[in-house]
């Protein structure tokens, strides 16, 4: 059979035009999945006519994107989905594949979680995330959100690939259109006192008993959490959940007017545009002002300068 009898074939079941993963027993070609590697190609049209006419005695799975259904085209040729390979890397302990696949997957639907703890009844589900782990000075914040069954906020990702102007947007929205959202703050001194990461769980958790709506169910971008409601941890959590997004965007508008406050009385530190992060502007202001008492004393630059100083005196 030739490549276009195949291409015939393919285009006649009412698919996306030559939307198709193509995947061979030499490696896996998965368009707007990854890049090109020694193993992995992206698959472009090209690539794609290439694969059938140099591996047409080969195994080949095309997949198209946005079929739910698997099914055998001939002998040697399968149609599946993402969902299909997903599970098919799962079952081989392929862990890089696997993310590879499931972040397309979310990316191309952000309620992918949600939707499927919807399908057990549990509608009530509550995201969590934090911002301020790398600044220098002032708190961590966290948000906990819980949105509508099926909401939909077109545009809606992980609050550090937003605009200022998109969060603020979306922050208005949120807030509006929330069943609950929570807010926890921890300060620089318990920072200090317990280290940046427990901080971060203390705030999510502060967030969370903030609600004014207990959830059924949690998810956190990637941070376990030490409460009494199932709780499923989610690398990327803030690009493969809405709800997660909702809640980063929440915290990251609440933590970045926090800041400008602080700016008010600090200006010449410039946190109303570095949010209290190292850069290089920061940290010459520190050298040459010093510090102020929302600077975190445990982390280098600012240990650094207290160090400097003690020593000269």
């Amino acid at each position: 059979m030739t490549k276009n009898e195949i291409l015939e074939i393919l285009n006649s079941l009412d698919l996306p035009p030559l939307s198709y993963i193509v995947k061979s027993d030499a490696a896996m070609v998965l368009q707007n999945i990854k890049k090109t590697t020694n193993q992995i190609k992206i698959a472009t049209n090209e690539i794609i006519n290439k694969q059938i006419s140099n591996n047409i005695n080969e195994s080949i799975i095309f997949s198209p994107l946005s079929k739910n259904e698997s099914f055998t085209l001939l002998d040697n040729i399968k149609v599946s989905t993402k969902e299909d390979l997903l599970k098919e890397k799962e079952l081989e302990h392929n862990k890089k594949d696997y993310n590879a696949i499931e972040l397309a997957l979310c990316t191309e639907d952000n309620y992918r979680y949600e939707r499927k703890l919807n399908e057990k009844g549990i509608n009530l589900i509550c995201g969590i995330d934090e911002v301020g782990r790398g600044p220098l000075v002032g708190p961590v914040v966290a948000s906990a959100v819980i949105l509508p069954k099926n909401y939909h906020l077109e545009g809606l990702t992980d609050s550090k690939k937003l605009s200022k102007k998109k969060r603020e947007q979306f922050y208005d929205i949120i807030m509006k259109d929330a069943i609950s959202v929570g807010i926890g703050v921890v300060d620089s001194f318990q920072i200090d006192e317990i280290n940046i990461y427990e901080a971060s769980r203390l705030a999510m958790e502060k967030a969370l008993s903030n609600l004014k709506v207990t959830p059924e169910y949690i998810l956190t971008d990637a941070m376990p959490l030490n409460v009494n409601i199932p709780t499923l941890p989610i690398i990327k959590g803030d690009i493969k959940s809405q709800t997660i997004s909702a809640a980063s965007v929440i915290a990251k508008v609440y933590r970045d007017d926090l800041m400008d406050k602080l700016h008010d009385s600090y200006p010449y530190y410039n946190f109303k545009k570095n949010k209290g992060y190292p850069t290089k502007e920061h940290i010459e202001a520190i050298k040459k002002y010093g510090i102020i008492k929302e600077h975190r004393k445990t982390y280098g630059p600012v240990r650094d300068y207290l160090l400097s100083t003690n020593k000269n005196n």
